[in-house]
Order: structure tokens, then sequence, then C-alpha cells
């Protein structure tokens, strides 16, 4: 945005104001948007589930198709992205939307492998030290996978995992109560694993702040970033923070079940006493090739690599990545703050008693999401708001979750949004 908006107004000619001086607006056309059965554009607010398809994506996955085609398994080293380092081609993009030194950062897997084999090296518990700290609204995969460790150690999930649950008639953490859960236990926790934005709520965490405090007490910190990572402004490697893993299909648009990320704070990248489970991508490669029995890893984050690179997933990232290098992370956080605030404040004129925002005001506690709670868990309100052209979703028990996001959502989607809730509730 060139101008800073300084009062919201439900207006039309406000929506066309604030469009027009969007310096990102271009960027939408750069996306496919879906149609209704009209052929209109839908009103799609759930990047925060799956980001659109970036209009070259198709080019991109077609150049490596036409590579395989002419060159065989000789595109490992002669395709015009050769397939060999293919995953490096991603790193430096990848680090700047996290935060992270491109040695901290590698692409690889689906997101809760990521989250297991960095567990393997960062969840070392001892008789003592054997607790996991995560919020008790987590990501259901985020709690299979801490119960599934815990029990793998031989401990009981009964007395190894702390839950962080809000205070009573509350819907989201406040950072002293887990400040405090973490002082009252830090003897006994081995490791704290919070996503950075609550897929429910919508809360953003202060992740600098609970780095700070795990570390305090001796506890490793990691993070899940699946509602985080080109939503926010992350910065990794300056908050301390020990480990993180995200996915790539939400709001960095790589396609379903796209290709994953992690990070390991350059801290650890000699550390190879770490467990870690070994795959031949992650060996050293100047030796990899020689086939030896011996795993020696790479320094870093690629050190953690099993395979070799899916290069189709990649290559749909790297169309997304080109386009997030192009329009800049922090120039996307200055809109996606107005562009929700807006959406807060039009969701507050309709006045409805059946709805209320659970996700925090605070624009610094929260990114684009907005999880909208419906009285008595009705879900009729979303069906109704669906048939209108409105593409959101629906998360047991009770809420709409709506994200507009900056690449390709405008103050226009967001204001015909508020109007189709206002018009089904009434």
């Amino acid at each position: 945005m060139q101008n800073q908006l300084l009062k919201f107004e439900a207006s039309e000619s406000f929506t066309k104001d604030a469009d027009a001086q969007d310096s990102l607006k271009h960027f939408r056309e750069n996306f496919y948007i879906p149609k209704q059965s009209n052929g209109k554009d839908a009103i799609y607010l759930t990047g925060n589930s799956l980001g659109l398809q970036p209009k070259t994506t198709r080019a991109y996955i077609e150049q490596e198709l036409k590579d395989w085609e002419t060159f065989g398994v000789e595109g490992h080293t002669k395709a015009k992205n050769p397939w060999m380092p293919y995953h490096e081609f991603l790193t430096e993009q990848m680090a700047r939307v996290v935060g992270a030194k491109p040695p901290e950062t590698v692409v690889m897997n689906s997101l809760t492998v990521n989250l297991h084999l960095l567990l393997v090296s960062f969840y070392r518990p001892t008789a003592k030290r054997h607790k996991i700290v995560i919020e008790a609204g987590a990501f259901p995969s985020d709690q299979y996978a801490v119960a599934s460790q815990i029990k793998f150690h031989g401990f009981d999930v009964e007395n190894s995992l702390i839950e962080l649950k809000p205070r009573e008639s509350e819907t989201c953490l406040r950072t002293e109560d887990i400040e405090k859960t973490i002082a009252e236990n830090g003897e006994s926790i081995a490791l704290i694993l919070l996503g950075g934005v609550n897929y429910y709520t919508g809360q953003a965490f202060d992740m600098r702040r609970i780095a700070e405090i795990g570390h305090k007490v001796g506890a490793v910190v990691g993070f899940d970033l699946a509602h985080a990572a080109g939503n926010l402004e992350l910065y990794l490697h300056d908050w301390n923070v020990d480990f993180a893993a995200w996915c790539s299909y939400k709001y960095l648009n790589s396609g379903p079940g796209g290709v994953a990320g992690c990070f390991v704070h350059e801290r650890h990248s000699e550390n190879f006493d770490l467990p870690r489970f070994a795959g031949w991508w992650g060996h050293d490669k100047e030796t990899r090739f020689l086939m030896n029995s011996e795993f020696v890893p790479i320094k870093g984050a690629e050190g953690w690599q099993l395979s070799n690179p899916p290069i189709f997933q990649m290559a749909a990232l790297k169309a997304s990545l080109d386009i997030f290098e192009e329009a800049g992370m922090r120039t996307l956080r200055e809109k996606s703050k107005k562009l929700t605030g807006y959406l807060e404040f039009l969701l507050g004129e309709i006045h409805d008693e059946h709805i209320s925002v659970i996700t925090p005001s605070n624009p610094s506690e929260r990114g684009c999401q907005l999880s909208i709670r419906v009285q008595n868990a009705n879900k009729d309100l979303f069906k109704a708001i669906s048939r209108r052209g409105v593409v959101a979703d629906w998360r047991e028990p009770d809420v709409i979750r709506v994200a507009p996001v900056p690449l390709y959502n405008s103050f226009a989607d967001v204001h015909k949004f508020a109007q189709i809730l206002k018009n089904c509730l009434a």
C-alpha cells in the first residue's frame, strides 16, 4: 500500500480507493481465481488451507517434463535446471521468506515427516527432563507426532505432555501464561513445540519471546510454521529458534501436498553427534556417489535430507517463490495487516450475536486469518455463504476460517464477503 489508510469505511467507494492505492494489486493477475457457476470470480478466502495456482506453474513443471523427455536420466546434469542440485535453486528464496541463513534452510519431504526427523534429533528425553510443551489446540498431526515420539522413547503421554490452555472464557493463549507454565515446569521440559500461528484461532505466538523463555530453562524450542510461512514476517535465525518445519501448499502456493521445508539453526550445523535418521541425500555431496556405507552428514539443514528432490513439486514451489521474491515479505505483511484489519472492521459493523471473532485484534498477534465463531455451531451459515460464491472453510466444532491473502485478495473481496455474510445472517 502506498498510503496509510487512516479510517476504514464500509462503503464501496472506500473499497475502490483502497484497491486503487494498493501497490501489490497487479499480483492478483499472476494467479488463477476459481470461478462461480455464473462465470464470476469466486471470493476465495481460504489461502490458509490451499493457496491458489500461479499462472506460471504450468510452464515451470512443463520445463522439467520437457527435459525428462529430452534427456532422460541425463537431465540430472543437462536439464535447463539440473535436477541434481534442484533443491538448491529454492534455498535462498525460502530462507528470505522465513528469516534464515541459506545453510539453515532446506526444502524437502512433507511437514509431519520433517517434524519427526527433527524430533529424532532434538527431543532427547532423560528421566529428569522428558516433557514436551504444545498448545492444547495444536493441529492434530502435531499432537499425533508428539505423542508418538513420547511413546517411542518409553514415556507416558499423560506424564510427559504439557498442553497450554487459555484462561477460562478465553480462546487464545497469553504469553505471560506460557512463560509461567514453562518456568514452573522448567527442569522437566525437554522440548517446546508450538504452531507459529494456531490453525484454529489464527493466533500468532510471540516466537522470539517463547524461544528466549524456553532456552532460559534449558529446553529446545521448535515451531510448526504451516500457517506462518508466507503469512508473517519471520526471523528464525535472529529469534534463535532451534528448529522449525512448514508446508508450502497454504500461503506458499505450491499446490496440493506440495513439498515442505525445514530450518535448523546454524549453531547445530556441525553438531554431528545429534541423533538423526539418515538418508543418502543428506550425505556429503563430494563423496555421495562413492557409495560408502558410513554416513557423513552435510553441514547445516541439508544434512537432514533423506532422498533426492521431487522435481515437479519443487518446480511448482519455485514458481510461487519467484513471485514472493518480487513482492517481498515486508510489503506483503503491510498489506495483510490492512486487508485483515478491514475485514475485522466490516465484521464488527454487522453487529450480530450469532457470530464472534476469536482471533486476536492486535495485528502483531495474528496473520491473514480471522476465525469466526458461529453460535450453536450452526453450519447452515457456512453452507449459505458457500452457495453465494464464498470459498472459506469450516473447522469443527464451530468456526468459519477466512483469510484474505495479500498476493491475490483485494479489498473488494473482503467487502463482498462481509455483505454476503451480513445478508445470510439476516
